[in-house]
């Protein structure tokens, strides 16, 4: 039996639809601990949730069920999915929300242009269905709200121990986006900005192993920052750092990087020794 139940979805912390889904959740699995990672992603963006689910999923013991709803195309043809790994169960839609986890567990990707969506073929260590049984579906289901009727009674039968291949036809091919990855240029290498938070801190796709050594200058926005500090206090004011999310981020002390650099999802970043 899972313990952990997470939910990470746009539906904005002030809404009843979470609540909603802890009930049915609840109500399937009274011993569940129901974690919410956040529901302040932008709302309709996939990325952002896919991203956000990236960074939190390697914290939770690897029974845990994932519940990852970004979901512009509710009610839809798009499928829903679980997927199991060696390192959590994913439930949600096949809209790329799970990109991140897919392309861990996935052959390589095929090539192709940075985040377009493509079908990817699992390796075996994963497994994955599509929810066509609706006996583990609460009735009557809404168009417009498979978190509550679809995805969370799954996710609470998944947590009682209800094995993968009962909730549907198997599927070794999910879609994920074509991720951005680091690019080597001359004396450096370059990357993307993945996500920005609340603070506005610049979070990009460059992982410490990926950059040069030596006392780094950091580009992004046509503006230079020169050198690493450990924590957003040791700066004075502009700064870059590995965050806690494990990437090279760009930040203002007590102030916003996005603000003041006007910086946008997407944007490059690059790294040359100083």
């Amino acid at each position: 039996m899972a313990r952990f139940i997470t939910l990470l979805t746009d539906f904005g912390p002030a809404q009843i639809y979470i609540g909603i889904m802890k009930g049915v959740i609840g109500s399937l699995n009274a011993q569940a601990t129901i974690v919410d990672l956040s529901h302040a992603v932008e709302p309709q963006n996939v990325l952002e949730g896919a991203f956000l689910l990236h960074t939190a999923y390697e914290f939770f013991a690897p029974d845990t069920v994932h519940v990852a709803i970004v979901d512009p195309a509710v009610g839809s043809e798009r499928r829903a999915v679980a997927l199991k790994t060696p390192f959590g169960i994913f439930v949600g839609p096949d809209n790329g929300v799970l990109s991140y986890v897919v392309d861990r567990v996935a052959e390589a990707a095929p090539g192709g242009v940075e985040l377009a969506i493509q079908e990817r073929t699992l390796r075996p260590e994963a497994e994955a269905v599509v929810l066509t049984q609706p006996r583990f579906w609460r009735h009557p289901v809404s168009h417009t709200f498979h978190g509550r009727d679809i995805f969370s009674p799954v996710a609470a039968h998944l947590s009682l121990g209800v094995p993968l291949n009962l909730f549907g036809e198997p599927t070794r091919i999910l879609r994920a986006y074509v991720l951005p990855k680091p690019r080597s240029i001359p004396s450096g290498v370059e990357g993307h900005i993945l996500h920005i938070d609340r603070f506005g801190n610049l979070i990009s796709n460059l992982a410490p192993e990926d950059l040069p050594e030596g006392q780094p200058v950091v580009t992004v926005s046509g503006v230079e920052v020169r050198g690493f500090v450990r924590y957003y206090a040791e700066a004075d004011d502009l700064m870059a750092l590995i965050g806690a999310s494990g990437y090279l981020e760009v930040a203002v002390r007590n102030g916003s990087a996005e603000a003041r650099l006007g910086t946008r999802r997407g944007d490059t970043v690059q790294v040359r020794a100083g």
